[in-house]
């Protein structure tokens, strides 16, 4: 004869565990999903990224095959020629509503981590640790056939820039968002003044590694390693909220 006490303990037990599972998938529905590629390293192999918001406040949303944020790129000892990893979310928002100049070029939320090289000097941080950045894309042959770069400032020229610049000359921004990893998961709450401008937005979800030129000269920061672009091309499928 079954124990009335034992049944209930494992009908709370199911139905925690089912509402866990649903609270999960909730958290990866919607956004832009994608099948998981044995080509690609798991901490960088994408398989779901969303952009939401809250109130004034834009979430940035994305899972992985693997563990996120467990690969980092080796020290090289200086910053020529040394490497930035990164999860990036390109997006439609104009770069004017993050205080760039306006139509400068695609406007992309980074998470990176860069052993090599210091440029968030407004909040302290261990080398290598991951931190976030907006960041000013171009295309630009010189880094490769049609690759991107983060958009040069040549020399003398002052264009507008946000409060938390950091200093380098390319057009980059050090807001102090802190990233959260969980697993396969990493998200970035970032608080906006104008919080339509995110809602009307469309997006991607690129992993990448980007690279210092030798020179440490324009241009000064490229993207040479794409690992995985969400929807297999860069054509910002992704709807806000959707």
């Amino acid at each position: 004869m079954s124990n009335p006490a034992v049944s209930v303990s494992l009908a709370v037990a199911c139905a925690l565990m089912a509402g866990l599972a649903h609270a999960h998938d909730g958290a990866h529905t919607g956004g832009i999903q994608t099948q998981p590629s044995s080509a690609v390293k798991a901490p960088y192999d994408i398989v779901h990224s969303k952009i939401s918001t809250e109130g004034n406040v834009a979430v940035f949303h994305m899972h992985v095959a693997g563990k996120a944020g467990a690969l980092k790129p080796a020290k090289t000892g200086k910053l020529a020629g040394s490497a930035v990893f990164s999860y990036v979310w390109p997006t439609t928002i104009d770069p004017s509503a993050v205080g760039f100049e306006a139509k400068s070029g695609i406007l992309a939320f980074a998470v990176t981590s860069h052993p090599d090289f210091d440029d968030t000097p407004l909040f302290p941080a261990p080398l290598g640790a991951w931190h976030s950045h907006w960041v000013v894309l171009s295309p630009d042959e010189a880094c490769g056939k049609g690759a991107l770069k983060v958009v040069d400032i040549p020399p003398g020229n002052k264009p507008k820039l946000p409060k938390t610049w950091p200093g380098l000359p390319i057009l980059i921004d050090s807001p102090g968002w802190v990233p959260q990893f969980k697993g396969g998961t990493l998200e970035v709450r970032v608080p906006f003044d104008d919080i339509g401008v995110v809602n009307a937005a469309n997006f991607d979800g690129v992993t990448a590694a980007l690279k210092v030129n030798a020179s440490v000269h324009s241009p000064l920061l490229c993207v040479v390693d794409v690992f995985k672009v969400a929807p297999g091309d860069l054509s910002l499928p992704g709807k806000v909220n959707q």
